[in-house]
Order: C-alpha cells, then structure tokens, then sequence
C-alpha cells in the first residue's frame, strides 16, 4: 500500500492548483483522475483559447447559498495573482469584452504552464484512474483502480455533473454524502433555454440569428448577445440569466436595449408613412426578429396608418418580450454545476470539512457558482491554493 500525504481526486483546474501548491510546501501529492488528460476543460474553453480569469472577479458575481463564502478565497488568491504567474510563464493575453480574459496563443499554454509546475513540484499523476472506495480511519485509504493508497489529507476537486460527455460525474456528490455533509441541490447552470413545441415555429424561423439584448428573470438581468437556435435562445444574456432562472419562471426580453422603439418609429411615420411596417424596423433589428416582433405584436400595413397605440404595441414587443421557458438543455450542455456541497459544512479560508479532519472539497463540486466570463475559473484557482496552503 502507497502512502502519500495527500491524494486530489481530480485533475481539472482546481485539483493542479491544489497539487502544485501542496507539493511546493514539501508534500508528497498523488493526483488521480479517471480521464486520460488532465485539464480536458481548460482544453475546450473559451473556443480554445480559454478564458482562464476575469479582471473584475468580486464576489456578488458568484452564486452560493452562502453569498460570501467565497470572499476569503477570493481574496487571498486573486486574478492578479493568476494574472502575474502566467505572465512570469511568458503566456501572452488579451481583454476580449467585459473584463474577460483569453490567451493569445491557445488554452494548451495554461495546460503547459500547470503541467510544468506539476513535474517540478513533485506531483505524482496518475490517468486513467478511478476510485473504488473511500475509508476513514486514523488516515484516508483508498481503493483506486489500479492501486491502494493511503494519506492524511484527502481532497475532492472532481467537479459537477456539467458535459458528461468529458467524464463528468456525480462522484464528489456522493463522497460528500459518505461522510454525512449535506448538499444543495444541484442543477445545470451557464446552459440554452428550451421552450415548449408550440412557441418554436417561429422561434425556429429566426435560428442562428443574434441580437443584443437584455434579459430579465427573478429581479436579475444581463445586458449580452443573444442567439435564437431550434430548441429556443442561447448566448451569453441567456447562459448568464440561466443561473437565475428556475423552471416555472418567465423570462422577460429587451431585443433592441439600445434604441428606442417607439421614439424611432414616430419618426420614421412622418418622413415615409408609406414604408411598410416590418421594413420600418428593418435597421433596428435583423429582418427574421422584425417580423417577429410585428407578428407578435399583430401590426401590419404601413407605418403611416399606424396610430400611437399600434406603435406602442410593437415597441413592447420588441422591448418587453416575455415568454416561459420549459427548461434548460441540461447537464449535456451546460458550463458548469449549480448547488452542490453546501458551504456550511466547509471551513472559508481551507475549504477542509469541519466535521471531518483531513477531508477538503474545492472547485466547481462546492456550492459556489460563478457568472460567464472567466469567474469559475477564478474560483478553481483561489480555492485550490487556499486547500493547498493548508492540506
């Protein structure tokens, strides 16, 4: 039987920033995951480029039961720390939008960067590996698939259940139950908006088509692109607000955020009364979203016979779509896990189990949720070298 002093169960972005960060304090590290290559995720994001951090990370741009647990990890591992390690590693960057953060180069340079620390620090990788069992005794032993290990310290980064297709998995839930910590229900996040079949028809006539919108649900909005797709909406407004919403709830839309409907509408009666009214908003918006705002809001003919009122009716819709969607297209999909380990059962500043010694819980498997744009990353960071520090 092998004896490390701490084994990671799970090789994405948190479980290498925990590994690295334990291993350069002189701890013997074994970090296993079930995949063939780590950091598949950071692989594929951001299209390839990865958005690895954000430069406006705070903590109210995080979702959790507890919304400022997050605060003391974020705070003492920040993006800037994030920010000067890759620039030391010569990995140039740029400022996409929205204080969004993407390689130059590709995501395989954040890769490189980890993979590099891992091999100097120490860090034993084992792939290919799944754990088998799980006991608590005076140390951690664990059954992996290929071996038996022993350690002192025990830390679960193996994510949520979001993109099965990569491997995702319920594991960390259920290890999480094992040892009697409660959870908060888990649920797909970052994720398109499905509607029912009858609303589709003329949803389906505008896919691929893309707007900048507002989105509104629960008291919440995004000011973002949105894209109509078959199944319903999608785009960064939508994956934002998809956090917010729950099944049940109605979505009320902004199509044109920056311009005034109704005011530019008027206009446009005086000078050419003649001009038909989908083509009167054809400027405004994509020729697909004007005829569906004027078929919605069932005013045709010219603009010259429309009265204030017909006007008023075109611009709410335009304005204040409101529609409900059924539901989300789910884990298959979605970035990233909502719920998880409930925060109560952690300690802020160690992410180590309060009720059990030993036992850590950091990344995306914790009830900490960030928005688009770099912030769960952030997260993976700051609370893989907090657990580090202490592990």
């Amino acid at each position: 039987m092998r004896k490390f002093d701490v084994t990671i169960i799970g090789a994405g972005a948190a479980g290498m920033m925990c590994a690295i960060q334990a291993a350069r304090r002189g701890r013997t590290v074994l970090l296993v995951d079930h995949a063939s290559s780590a950091g598949d995720k950071i692989r594929i994001s951001g299209g390839g480029k990865c958005n690895f951090t954000n430069l406006d990370i705070r903590y109210d741009k995080f979702i959790s039961k507890n919304p400022r647990f997050m605060a003391s990890c974020l705070s003492r591992y920040t993006q800037w720390d994030f920010i000067d390690w890759i620039v030391s590693c010569g990995i140039m960057y740029h400022e996409k939008t929205l204080g969004q953060l993407f390689c130059d180069n590709s995501s395989k340079d954040i890769l490189e960067m980890l993979n590099k620390a891992m091999s100097d620090a120490g860090v034993v990788l084992e792939l290919n590996t799944s754990v088998n069992n799980i006991k608590r005794s005076l140390s951690f032993e664990i059954e992996l698939s290929t071996s038996f290990v022993t350690c002192e310290s025990l830390v679960i980064a193996s994510g949520g259940k979001s993109i099965p297709k990569m491997g995702a998995t319920g594991f960390g839930y259920k290890t999480a139950e094992q040892f009697g910590l409660s959870l908060v229900e888990t649920r797909p996040g970052l994720v398109p908006l499905t509607f029912a079949q009858q609303e589709l028809p003329p949803i389906k006539k505008m896919s691929g088509t893309s707007v900048e919108a507002s989105v509104c649900s629960n008291n919440v909005s995004f000011d973002e692109g949105l894209l109509f797709t078959h199944r319903g909406l999608s785009g960064p407004s939508i994956l934002q607000i998809s956090s917010y919403w729950r099944e049940g709830d109605e979505i009320s839309v902004n199509l044109l955020r920056n311009t005034d409907v109704l005011s530019s509408l008027k206009i446009k009666r005086q000078k050419n009364g003649k001009q038909a009214i989908h083509n009167a908003l054809n400027g405004m918006l994509p020729s697909a979203v004007a005829q569906f705002a004027t078929e919605m809001a069932n005013v045709n003919g010219n603009i010259g016979d429309q009265s204030d009122v017909s006007l008023k009716k075109l611009s709410d819709a335009v304005h204040e779509w409101r529609i409900k969607p059924v539901g989300s297209e789910g884990y298959r999909t979605a970035e990233v896990t909502l719920g998880g380990v409930n925060t109560d059962e952690l300690n802020s500043r160690t992410m180590e189990c309060k009720s059990v010694k030993g036992l850590y819980f950091i990344g995306e498997v914790v009830d900490v949720t960030g928005w688009l744009g770099g912030y769960n990353f952030q997260w993976a960071w700051s609370s893989g070298w907090a657990a580090g520090q202490e592990v």
